[in-house]
């Protein structure tokens, strides 16, 4: 988040200084796209994206791999022992074979079928692979769009988009089991909209998950690959599916309905579509491919995709605490023969959140402690993210993060009982609220004492100057976004 949020603030600042009507915004992995809508949605001309799209699968010794679930994958298994040096070189090799962004549903393909469901871009670029010809036809789709758009004011971002557009991207995001940075992206997309921020909150997006179900069948929730997704119809097809759920009075850039687009545009699904793309009647996941939690650990929620668990015991999971203060105490403890961990063990990691790192890092993949020979998934807490193409019993963005004075996961220790469970979306330790509040008190104490920089509750450590220091003492939580306070529709009450 430390660089979209710059990301966004050029784009908004670009897209306002220069004397245009129009702007195609190219974009493709991760943060580039959500900063761009940020930006563009601030600024309100027009805009149109234009992702690049993902690339094509590799193949070793037979078995097609692609960027970057198995990369993660085969990555634990050499930590385990059970890949040798010369074949994870091989697969190395294989991961990334040609241009594009990861090709499995990570945030970037997230983000791209999320734009192409908000109707700010042609469908057929969600998926089109880097590589592909039908790139070129995105590319010219998207400039006669934003040349037909040209003079309709309807069509800037802050009056084509509604609550019902959001609806229906979130919708999307259930379906495809989609990245759970996507989440955070769109809760800063959301609250950069004068109408529509504070509208939608975690809550709305588990609700629409509970109505979900999950319908494509892609890693790191299932087996196959983004080119795939492309060939089985991609998000033509997916809509067409999903219609019965979504909001179809949407509008789109080219001044159609969503449900006029798809009357315009049928779809016959055939075999290798609906193995691709679940009919309702028969989903991968039957709903809730992502849930958000809450408790006395996530007073203001968390974000777990459940369809990527490894482990499906661990949904509904207590055991204790093993609890690593940052980055630099995991990477110095992980493997150590000497860590007290068992494969019931709850791995915590703490101060990777928004402020706390800074910048909310992908570091909530814990890697299994390498002296846990066999063992595939732990439920593993973190006030950071993960990348999309990753997969595991994972719980993520808990707010407040440890980065802010009073928060319960701050004060997390070796040894606590955490309870999760999915089905009462609960996220709990085993402690009493007075227990808890000592230990709140008691960190506030330490830190007076070691003369730490609190500021309006944010623990910054140490002076700032420059661009750091306005990110740490401006930047919101996770369930608002991880933007800057003063970006949003209702900029800052503190500046």
């Amino acid at each position: 988040m430390y660089l979209r949020n710059l990301m966004s603030m050029d784009t908004e600042e670009m897209i306002k200084a220069q004397p245009i009507d129009a702007c195609v915004m190219i974009g493709g992995c991760d943060k580039t796209v959500p900063a761009q809508l940020m930006g563009g949605i601030s600024a309100n001309k027009i805009v149109l994206p234009l992702v690049v799209g993902p690339m094509m699968p590799g193949s070793f010794k037979g078995t097609r791999i692609g960027a970057c679930t198995n990369c993660r994958n085969h990555w634990a298994s050499y930590r385990g022992g059970e890949v040798d040096i010369e074949d994870i070189a091989g697969i190395n090799d294989e991961l990334a074979p040609t241009a594009g962004t990861c090709g499995v549903m990570g945030t970037a393909s997230t983000m791209a079928c999320i734009t192409a469901a908000l109707g700010l871009m042609p469908v057929e670029g969600a998926s089109a692979p880097a590589v592909s010809s039908a790139r070129l036809r995105v590319a010219e789709q998207t400039g006669s769009a934003a040349v037909t758009a040209v003079g309709d004011p309807s069509r800037k971002p802050q009056s084509l988009l509604t609550r019902d557009s959001l609806i229906n991207a979130l919708t999307v995001l259930q379906a495809i089991g989609g990245s759970t940075n996507a989440v955070v992206h769109m809760m800063a997309i959301i609250n950069r909209h004068p109408e529509l921020t504070g509208t939608i909150t975690l809550q709305t997006i588990d609700e629409i998950g509970r109505n979900t179900p999950l319908l494509v069948d892609l890693k790191p929730s299932g087996d196959n690959y983004m080119t795939d997704f492309h060939n089985a119809g991609g998000m033509a097809a997916l809509l067409h599916t999903l219609r019965p759920l979504l909001k179809l009075n949407a509008r789109t850039i080219t001044g159609e309905t969503l449900g006029g687009w798809l009357d315009a545009q049928p779809f016959t699904t055939f075999p290798y579509s609906s193995k691709l793309i679940r009919p309702l009647s028969d989903p991968l996941y039957e709903n809730s491919a992502l849930v958000v939690l809450t408790g006395n650990l996530a007073p203001n929620g968390a974000i777990m995709k459940a369809s990527a668990a490894k482990d499906r015991r661990l949904l509904e999971f207590s055991g204790p605490a093993v609890v690593f203060t940052d980055t630099a105490d995991l990477s110095r403890r992980i493997d150590s023969e000497e860590l007290d961990v068992t494969p019931d063990s709850v791995l915590v990691l703490q101060n990777v959140g928004p402020i706390g790192n800074p910048g909310m890092p992908e570091a909530g993949v814990i890697p299994i402690p390498r002296k846990l020979k066999g063992v595939k998934d732990m439920l593993r807490l973190s006030d950071g993210r993960m990348s999309g193409t990753a997969g595991g019993t994972i719980i993520l963005h808990i707010s407040p993060e440890c980065g802010i004075l009073e928060s319960p996961f701050g004060v997390v220790r070796d040894g606590d009982v955490v309870e999760c469970s999915v089905k009462e979306r609960r996220l709990h330790i085993r402690l009493s609220d007075e227990k808890l509040q000592d230990r709140i008190a008691a960190r506030k104490e330490a830190l007076s004492a070691k003369s730490k920089l609190v500021s309006r509750g944010r623990i910054l450590g140490e002076k700032r100057r420059g661009y750091r220091a306005l990110y740490e003492n401006t930047v919101n939580q996770a369930e608002q976004g991880a933007d800057f306070d003063f970006l949003t529709a209702n900029g800052s009450v503190n500046m």
